[in-house]
């Protein structure tokens, strides 16, 4: 695969990702959520993201998305689904995501081709292997939306969740468990402990447990900074879940992936500029005014 092309495909993960990222943090999904019933952010996270799966038990959930602990999930699963359906938590983030991507863009959405952006992310999407991207295919299973603003977000969903479960390949091809993936990647990018802290549950004491079993095994020195081991590893991890997320492309050509990288740009920068997503987060996104969305 050429260089271009990987570079093209992780420019594309980072301007989907807050296309898609708005479920989680603005105030209208989360809002929308609410009232399908679910009690609380935590229980309508899992609920929205696992809701293409069906009604899934907390052992499938903790499994998939690999880097949450099993008491964190379970106390919002399987309880969630006795407060709503599925269905329910399906329609409520994908109504909220949509109402806040409109509301980001405002008239600025009038000017852009949103048509041309969903129907070229969706092609991506058609095309995209399905064995062994389990969030994926299950997202693939949903009906596609016709309004351009939802199948945009629909189709970033399933590009992201495509990434997702490649790069939870990628972690575990190199051994990184789920928990030790937060840790390695704070190191890598600088992200501060406390982020950690507050999105997943990740305390000092785990933090400290994890950074000595990361020294143990040579991808961490006694400062607390990655060894040139861990920075190949941390290397490794990127580059292998960019080749796994280049297949996803394969429908479209160069010249369809430039005008896609086009036609999302103003789209995530308006996202971005709303200030709802944390520049700080577990994503791993750069969103400060130096960063590639800039």
């Amino acid at each position: 695969m050429s260089r271009r092309r990987r570079g093209a495909v992780r420019e594309l993960w980072r301007l989907l990702e807050p296309i898609h990222a708005v479920t989680y943090f603005s105030p209208e999904p989360l809002a929308a959520l609410k009232e399908a019933g679910f009690r609380g952010f935590w229980m309508g996270y899992f609920a929205g993201r696992a809701a293409p799966l069906g009604a899934a038990p907390a052992e499938l959930v903790h499994a998939l998305f690999y880097n949450f602990t099993a008491e964190h999930v379970g106390r919002a699963l399987p309880d969630a689904w006795g407060f709503a359906s599925p269905d329910a938590a399906l329609d409520a983030r994908q109504r909220g995501s949509v109402e806040a991507l409109r509301r980001h863009l405002g008239e600025l959405g009038a000017s852009l081709d949103i048509a041309r952006a969903a129907d070229l992310a969706m092609r991506a999407a058609d095309a995209a292997p399905i064995p062994g991207r389990p969030l994926f295919a299950a997202n693939r299973a949903l009906a596609v939306p016709t309004d351009p603003m939802d199948r945009l977000w629909h189709a970033a969903t399933l590009l992201r969740e495509h990434r997702g479960d490649g790069h939870v390949v990628a972690l575990t091809a190199a051994g990184i468990g789920g928990r030790e993936s937060h840790v390695f990647h704070a190191l890598a990018t600088r992200t501060p402990a406390e982020v950690y802290a507050t999105a997943r549950y990740l305390g000092q004491e785990e933090w400290d447990r994890i950074l000595s079993d990361l020294g143990d095994r040579g991808l961490v020195d006694s400062s607390g900074d990655l060894t040139v081991a861990g920075t190949a590893t941390k290397r490794q991890v990127e580059d292998l879940t960019d080749d796994l997320a280049v297949p996803a492309y394969d429908g479209l050509t160069d010249e369809e992936l430039e005008e896609l990288q086009n036609a999302l740009r103003p789209i995530a920068a308006a996202v971005v500029a709303s200030g709802d997503i944390p520049v700080k987060s577990p994503m791993g996104l750069d969103l400060t005014e130096d960063g590639p969305l800039a």
